[in-house]
């Protein structure tokens, strides 16, 4: 019996349930976007005071963006990206 037969339902399948395969992906997006910014700015050694002198985005707006609980402008993730060298790019999906 696996662990997750105990409430007979895996995160998956709950998730599978609860959103729609477009708004799975834009989360999965949101996440890796969040997680690149955060690695990025944590491999050159920039805190996020500074990130802002080098941006021009306030502090509390790049923590918000950390912490997922914001839905950035595309200009403002662009000035974030820039000072830590990076950019967006538009791809095909992998299917």
């Amino acid at each position: 019996m696996s662990r997750n037969s105990a409430i007979g339902h895996s995160w998956d399948e709950v998730r599978g349930e609860l959103y729609t395969p477009e708004e799975i992906a834009e989360s999965n997006l949101r996440v890796a976007l969040i997680g690149e910014l955060i690695k990025a700015r944590k491999e050159k050694g920039i805190s996020q005071k500074r990130l802002e002198e080098l941006s021009g985005v306030k502090q509390p707006v790049i923590a918000r963006m950390e912490k997922g609980s914001t839905s950035p402008q595309v200009d403002t993730i662009l000035k974030v990206l820039a000072p830590l060298g990076k950019t967006l790019a538009v791809v095909p999906l992998d299917k």
